[in-house]
């Protein structure tokens, strides 16, 4: 290829004369089709032509579920190293480079705000910080937001996006699962409601204790969301898993989930369902009897 020719006596550069189109398409994953980046932004991160859900961040979750108004709370919590463990990096070098990617102090934003006309604390994943994993400060974020609830007899909506407890802080982060968990059982007692969302993906530690302890469990299409993964159980049983094993699609077949909801449709889903569960007279009461 010729990169430069002459016009009229002058040389003209081609390479100039290139449009740059690099990172403005995208291809989905799906069905391997480009797509225009923007009209994915405009389309919430889903595919116009297949419907599959791209992961999205958590400060664009909270936009598209709150009204206007709403107030972000809890975010001065920053992880330690505990254990001063290193890998293939420092873990304080990790936590450097995430918080300079995400612009956050840990995988988690908790937020004050309305679904409609409902009250709610809403704790959202990042799943860019560290794959979502939850350390210390993740799980005290969340019982923060399960006392807030608690206080104000607001629901609690979580939406979880992570690939599972972070190994870096050993033992303080399996501790999260117990504290958070009791945490959610106080909510059940005092009958507040709790609604998880699990999105892609939703695994370890995470969905073996909050992300499936919900009032409501729903998820998004295609959620990979399960413990371990499907090659570690491939390996481990030797045995070869079902199309689509560990999909939100099959969870709800075999009644691990109570609904499926597209990522358009869940702030008018999320609505509805608060009305029904708080009842008339505004708590969780009437929902909780019923079942």
């Amino acid at each position: 290829m010729s990169w430069f020719k002459r016009e009229e006596n002058a040389i003209v550069n081609d390479a100039e004369k290139t449009v740059r189109t690099e990172g403005l398409w995208i291809q989905c994953g799906t069905c391997r089709q480009a797509i225009f980046k923007k009209d994915l932004e405009e389309n919430l991160n889903v595919c116009p032509k297949c419907g599959h859900h791209f992961r999205t961040d958590a400060r664009k979750r909270i936009e598209l579920l709150l009204e206007p108004g709403y107030e972000l709370v809890d975010l001065e919590l920053r992880s330690t190293d505990p254990l001063e463990f290193t890998d293939l990096k420092k873990y304080k070098h990790r936590l450097e480079e995430a918080r300079r990617k995400t612009g956050l102090n840990d995988a988690i934003i908790n937020a004050l705000g309305k679904i409609g006309p409902h009250d709610v604390v809403l704790s959202t994943m990042e799943y860019g910080f560290i794959g979502g994993s939850m350390g210390a400060v993740v799980g005290e974020t969340i019982a923060r937001a399960i006392d807030r609830s608690l206080a104000t007899r607001h629901p609690l909506i979580i939406v979880a996006a992570s690939g599972g407890a972070r190994m870096m802080e050993g033992i303080v982060s399996l501790m999260q699962l117990a504290k958070i968990a009791s945490g959610l059982a106080r909510m059940d007692d005092e009958k507040i409601p709790y609604i998880s969302v699990m999105t892609d993906p939703t695994t370890g530690g995470v969905t073996a204790s909050f992300a499936m302890l919900g009032d409501l469990n729903i998820a998004e299409p295609g959620a990979l969301i399960g413990f371990a993964g499907p090659r570690v159980i491939e390996q481990t049983t030797r045995q070869k898993l079902p199309e689509g094993f560990q999909r939100s699609e099959f969870l709800l077949q075999h009644g691990f989930l109570d609904a499926i909801v597209p990522r358009r449709d869940m702030k008018a889903y999320l609505t509805q369902a608060l009305t029904w569960m708080q009842g008339s007279n505004g708590d969780g009461a009437a929902a909780k009897q019923a079942s």
